[in-house]
């Protein structure tokens, strides 16, 4: 992964310059440049952090979060890949092996533009508005038969990342635990200046840096920098809960270190 660096605009979120890069495929990568030049889903993406961060006071869900969630799942997919693990959701549907990557790449953009309608069950409000996007943009690339299965397999993705139901498929897995690696504190900046101090606000600001790389006992090795021990619920309340039920419990390890020097230093390391 390459260094973050801060960017002007969209509440001084930390921006990873990787997430502007190809990824090899060739279909995913058209389906993206459509996604990021369509004048409805750029909307969406701005439109749908009003609920959430002016209105309820809770950590970043627009355009940035949407940028680091694609780009993080994307990783996630591609080093599941390298490590020999099959997908399911494309490949039943009888879809190409390319599809998958399609898959992560809209759910990962469209999860969350529920948000325009109320940050309470936002995952059930995004169905219907992804699902009007995707029957404008999907006959581009495919025909009706392929269209409808790719639509199916993204609206699943959707739905389960951040609700009850269980993700029946790796392509969904991947989505719902990507959404919770968003966890740095530019993330919280805006609420924390605006005198948002809940758990959610205050374990953000701890979390300094999240990597992914291959891992040596498991195709995925996630490993989160933490400046304090609220920090924790982050990792331990947010990520695991994300994890579990994921189908990626046993393809991603994750270490937080917490590197606070000081004589009182509580959480040293969690593994999941």
């Amino acid at each position: 992964m390459s260094d973050i660096d801060p960017r002007p605009g969209d509440g001084g979120r930390e921006y990873d310059p990787a997430a502007e890069h190809a990824f090899p495929d060739e279909r995913v990568n058209a389906v993206l440049d459509t996604l990021d030049a369509d004048p409805e889903v750029r909307t969406y993406l701005r439109a749908q952090n009003v609920n959430p961060v002016q209105r309820k006071g809770y950590n970043d869900h627009g355009k940035k979060h949407i940028e680091i969630v694609r780009h993080r799942a994307l990783c996630l997919y591609d080093l599941l890949k390298r490590g020999g693990v099959a997908f399911n959701g494309a490949s039943q549907q009888g879809l190409d092996e390319a599809d998958e990557a399609v898959v992560v790449a809209l759910a990962a953009t469209l999860h969350d533009i529920g948000h325009v309608v109320h940050r309470d069950d936002h995952a059930y409000y995004s169905i219907p508005l992804a699902a009007d996007i995707l029957d404008r943009l999907l006959p581009e690339f495919y025909d009706t038969a392929d269209a409808v299965r790719v639509k199916g397999e993204t609206l699943h993705a959707i739905l389960c990342h951040h609700t009850e139901e269980t993700p029946l498929t790796l392509e969904a897995g991947v989505v719902r635990v990507a959404d919770a690696l968003d966890m740095e504190r530019g993330r919280s900046r805006i609420p924390y200046e605006r005198g948002g101090r809940g758990i959610n606000t205050l374990s953000s600001r701890a979390i300094k840096r999240v990597s992914l790389e291959a891992g040596e006992e498991s195709p995925v090795l996630v490993e989160i920098e933490m400046s304090d021990a609220a920090g924790v619920y982050q990792v331990d309340e947010l990520l695991k809960s994300k994890l579990a039920g994921s189908m990626l419990e046993d393809h991603v390890r994750i270490v937080a270190l917490n590197t606070h020097e000081d004589d009182e230093q509580l959480v040293e390391r969690i593994e999941l």
